[in-house]
């Protein structure tokens, strides 16, 4: 009976485990395929004793649950592992490791779940000749190929909720509530959660913002009545001129750099030009925990079951995506080949402007 591995690599998100599962139901119910788990991304095909076998009745229950039941990680890529030689850690590239592994697993085809580093890993595997597919996956909604990735519906919603919450303590003291989300260098999510959760400001990296605009927002609402003020600020979000806030930056074989602090820095800015009571609150990583919405579900079902028919016609070296209402694919090199950004003619920032939320300019 053929088989196929998948795994789920880079940071977690909702709706990993429905990809999983539509992968696993798929095969076992339409292809007749076996499916083997690869645990930990790819340290699953470098390391011993990190694989499983999967059936429908393993993977039972695991619909609405978050994160992944097969773990994940951003620090296993096979071209730039790092390893200890002689008391030292060195970077190494281990892909004909990764190649051996997976053929002394008997295994047909690969299925790598993730976002843009783990679609550009699976890239370079298959021009060394490893048969993948990869699905796309990240909150951030940031790549090119696809209209949307799951994950990204249920992190809106998540950040959408805490703007709500966020509301009434803000009217009860009289305050500026800042909040920092999630996105990385684009701002899907901090315009959709914005627009949803009724923000007076968003903050974009796409559009670099004047700080004394977003004062000015604030101070007219204040004139006017309303006492309280939400900004929600995307982590890439950078003043005009300025650069994006950086927390740590990643080495070789280290991820790449994280961001971070932005909303503190506006937050501050805010109550100094101001004299307003500011408070900032960095959502983090609650975006990406949880149950997902119904949306991701049903989407990460159709990408693993479109997957898995990828597999079975011996598609290889494509990616998965969501075009309008159809789930298609496209080669990984056109999936991984840049960011998909905010378009600044976009709807929603013609929306958001149209009902008066002030985009920083």
């Amino acid at each position: 009976m053929p088989k196929v591995g998948v795994l789920t690599g880079g940071g977690d998100c909702p709706g990993l485990n429905a990809v999983i599962r539509g992968v696993v139901k798929s095969a076992d119910t339409k292809y007749g395929w076996d499916v083997i788990g690869i645990e930990d991304s790819f340290q699953g095909l470098i390391l011993p004793g990190k694989t499983r076998s999967m059936t429908p009745f393993s993977i039972r229950g695991i619909l609405p649950q978050g994160g992944t039941i097969l773990h994940s990680s951003n620090r296993a890529n096979p071209f730039e592992y790092p390893t200890r030689v002689d008391g030292q850690t060195v970077v190494q590239d281990v892909s004909k490791q990764v190649i051996e592994r997976f053929h002394e697993l008997e295994l047909d085809g690969l299925v790598a779940i993730g976002g843009d580093g783990t679609n550009r890993i699976a890239s370079r595997l298959f021009d060394l000749g490893l048969p993948v597919v990869g699905v796309p996956k990240t909150i951030d909604n940031d790549l090119r190929a696809t209209d949307v990735t799951f994950g990204f519906n249920s992190a809106v919603t998540t950040a959408m909720e805490a703007l709500d919450k966020l509301h009434t303590t803000a009217a009860s003291h009289h305050r500026v509530m800042v909040v920092e989300v999630m996105g990385r260098y684009t701002g899907w999510i901090a315009l959709e959660s914005g627009i949803a959760g009724g923000a007076d400001v968003i903050l974009i990296p796409e559009i670099p913002f004047q700080i004394a605009a977003v004062c000015r927002k604030i101070a007219r609402r204040a004139e006017r009545g309303s006492t309280f003020s939400i900004v929600v600020v995307a982590e890439g979000a950078h003043p005009e001129g300025g650069e994006v806030s950086v927390v740590a930056h990643g080495g070789r074989g280290k991820g790449m750099e994280r961001l971070g602090g932005i909303g503190n820095k506006v937050g501050e800015q805010i109550a100094e030009t101001t004299g307003m009571d500011v408070r900032v609150t960095v959502l983090g990583h609650i975006q990406r925990g949880g149950s997902p919405t119904a949306f991701d579900r049903i989407l990460a079902t159709r990408f693993g079951c479109k997957a898995m028919s990828l597999v079975t016609r011996g598609e290889f070296g494509r990616m998965v995506c969501l075009r309008g209402r159809e789930v298609t694919s496209v080669p990984i090199k056109e999936a991984i080949s840049d960011y998909k950004w905010v378009p600044l003619d976009s709807g929603l920032i013609l929306t958001a402007e149209a009902i008066g939320i002030c985009m920083g300019r």
